[in-house]
């Protein structure tokens, strides 16, 4: 009988501390309970109104809307402006590099007033038409060259076409009537050419 009442006893304290703590355990995820709805009714939380977040929206939006609008304006004036100036001034670099030749022909007029021989004008002529070639090569115009070349459309104009000149000439450039110019590797005035047939 005592041993029984022993084993009793033992599993009565055995018991008791797992009663115990179930208890604490039970417990205190019902205080955290209890302090989350009580914090949660301590501070309540303000919803905003969906229709004043969309009108807050919509004039976030506008206002960048009428800056980047104000931006790409100032922008298109700006371009305007500078192309307007571009195609007024554009042109100052080659007439300042062509003023010596004017100032060069005028001389030769003036000079050539005081002489007679033919020779003289002549050779200042050729030396005016010299320094103006280099000039426009300086600006970057270029002639095109037509001697002895195969006629091509990209460069030249065929204003005429020689038949009966054999077949060594055919297609080929026979003679340039009138030059052909190029500016930067663009054609600015084709060659007028006569084409053997």
């Amino acid at each position: 009988m005592k041993e029984t009442n022993n084993t009793k006893e033992t599993t009565e304290q055995n018991n008791a501390p797992q009663e115990e703590q179930q208890k604490t355990v039970d417990n205190t995820p019902q205080e955290e309970n209890n302090d989350g709805q009580e914090k949660q009714t301590e501070e309540p939380q303000e919803e905003k109104d969906p229709l004043l977040v969309a009108q807050e929206q919509i004039e976030e939006l506008k206002d960048k809307y009428l800056r980047a609008a104000a931006e790409f304006d100032n922008y298109r004036k700006r371009t305007l402006k500078e192309k307007a100036e571009l195609i007024l001034n554009g042109g100052e670099k080659t007439i300042t590099a062509i003023l010596p030749i004017l100032d060069d022909m005028e001389r030769a007029i003036e000079n050539g007033k005081k002489t007679d021989d033919p020779q003289v004008i002549r050779d200042g002529m050729e030396l005016i038409l010299t320094k103006f070639i280099k000039t426009l090569e300086g600006q970057g115009v270029k002639k095109i060259d037509t001697t002895e070349a195969v006629f091509n459309t990209d460069l030249h104009e065929a204003i005429a076409m020689v038949p009966g000149m054999g077949d060594e000439k055919k297609g080929k450039v026979l003679d340039c009537i009138q030059a052909g110019y190029m500016l930067n590797d663009k054609v600015i005035r084709h060659a007028k050419v006569a084409v053997g047939a």
